[in-house]
């Protein structure tokens, strides 16, 4: 018998891998993803861990790609929306993403931003970004959504003057922030590796 739950993390990925997390420590395994939709059947507790991956930023050729080598590497992988558009025919541009991925629509990356990784729980922590280097070039394509809106809100703010467009600007700048640490923190991290 499934367990069926509705749920919206969007571009929330740490809250979203805990919350699978706790679901799998309380016997729960990820079988199948919708819109809003995460359905599981009973497992051991524990027996599987999970991580979410970030794609958006990747070609329908790459992301399909990664898909596969992340199944070839043994872990079962789940493609999962970063955002709620019940729309058919949808065309979103990404000037942050690389070439192949900066168009996006229903038969490439849109609605599939995200993957959600599962492995069997061997006791070690699971992280996709081993290396310092990686870890940098990851929070950086997650950075870069976020600057866009950020700069996109502050230029509307000021050519209009408008105080309200002004605060979500700001409030944007946090994961900027956020993610820009993360970057600094990883890169200075490699250097010291490397003395």
């Amino acid at each position: 018998m499934s367990k069926k739950c509705y749920r919206f993390f969007g571009g929330l990925l740490t809250v979203q891998k805990n919350w699978l997390n706790k679901m799998a420590e309380k016997g729960y395994r990820l079988i199948r993803t919708g819109k809003l939709l995460y359905e599981f059947e009973k497992c051991k507790p524990g027996q599987v861990q999970y991580c979410v991956e970030f794609i958006g930023q990747k070609s329908k050729a790459n992301a399909e790609d990664y898909h596969d080598f992340l199944e070839e590497m043994g872990y079962s992988v789940f493609y999962k929306n970063i955002n709620l558009n019940y729309s058919v025919g949808k065309v979103r541009w990404r000037p942050w993403a690389e070439i192949g991925g900066r168009v996006a629509t229903n038969t490439t990356t849109f609605n599939r931003e995200l993957l959600i990784v599962e492995k069997e729980n061997d006791g070690k922590p699971f992280d996709l970004h081993t290396s310092y280097e990686d870890r940098a070039n990851y929070y950086s394509n997650l950075r870069n959504p976020w600057l866009l809106l950020m700069l996109m809100l502050a230029v509307f703010a000021t050519v209009n003057r408008s105080v309200i467009l002004g605060i979500v600007a700001v409030i944007f700048l946090i994961p900027v922030i956020i993610y820009q640490l993360q970057i600094m923190k990883n890169r200075h991290e490699a250097k010291m590796k490397e003395w």
